[in-house]
């Protein structure tokens, strides 16, 4: 039982190590890149407004990926790119809905699930961060805004990975305590096994011998009695 316990510590104690290693890489890789977290060509973002209801909504995460050939988008395709809005400029995730190509220059319209008129601002292949994969985790992305905190960053990631090689830094330990014990040949093993077992007799032969005195102790004292009790002398019985 101990040693299943160890291995399911063990594991748990590497899957945090994990989310921990990779919330941190996508927290300093967003943090190079305008904000855009990126993962081996995956890109996490939060949803910030509900222009795409029902798809997915508001504080949901999906997951995008980058577009190396811009020709392979088409209409009805769900894209993130940086566009103006209010007279700045922001990330927005919302589907292709018309393709244009004027004079072989190609803009995307798109509109948000959630809207009735297009967007006013066409968007441009080099204002793409990457298109949606489908993937998308409900409400997870305020735990990711939550973890770019700093106050998140500390108590999420900084804390199991210091407990992680707090942890790892006591088997350490307690490995070389262990190598350092000299190992039992056969020999002392029977020697240890003998002394045990002649202890243990002399206990029984001790206890054995206890036992004995207090019996002759109680029989003199029920014979005392009993020679007292007939009107004799207790010290005539004895000769």
């Amino acid at each position: 039982m101990k040693k299943v316990l160890g291995i399911i510590v063990n594991v748990l104690t590497w899957v945090i190590l994990v989310f921990a290693l990779l919330i941190t890489i996508l927290v300093f890789s967003s943090g190079r890149n305008n904000g855009v977290a990126n993962l081996m060509g995956f890109i996490p973002m939060t949803v910030e407004s509900d222009s795409m209801k029902p798809t997915f909504k508001k504080n949901d995460l999906i997951i995008c990926r980058e577009i190396d050939d811009m020709s392979k988008l088409k209409k009805d395709d769900v894209i993130t790119f940086w566009t103006i809005i209010q007279g700045q400029k922001v990330k927005n995730t919302h589907r292709i809905v018309e393709i244009k190509d004027e004079g072989g220059t190609i803009s995307y319209v798109t509109r948000g699930d959630n809207n009735s008129l297009d967007d006013e601002v066409p968007v441009y292949a080099g204002d793409i961060i990457g298109k949606w994969t489908g993937v998308k985790l409900s409400g997870f992305g305020k735990v990711m805004n939550f973890l770019r905190t700093k106050t998140g960053f500390f108590i999420c990631i900084l804390i199991p990975m210091a407990i992680f090689f707090l942890f790892e830094l006591y088997k350490f330990i307690v490995t070389l305590i262990e190598i350092k014990k000299p190992e039992l040949s056969e020999d002392d093993e029977e020697e240890i096994k003998k002394r045990a077992i002649e202890e243990y007799l002399a206990a029984q032969k001790a206890k054995e011998a206890e036992n004995t005195e207090k019996t002759d102790d109680s029989t003199e004292t029920d014979t005392a009695e009993s020679a007292e009790n007939n009107g004799e002398d207790p010290e005539e019985n004895k000769e």
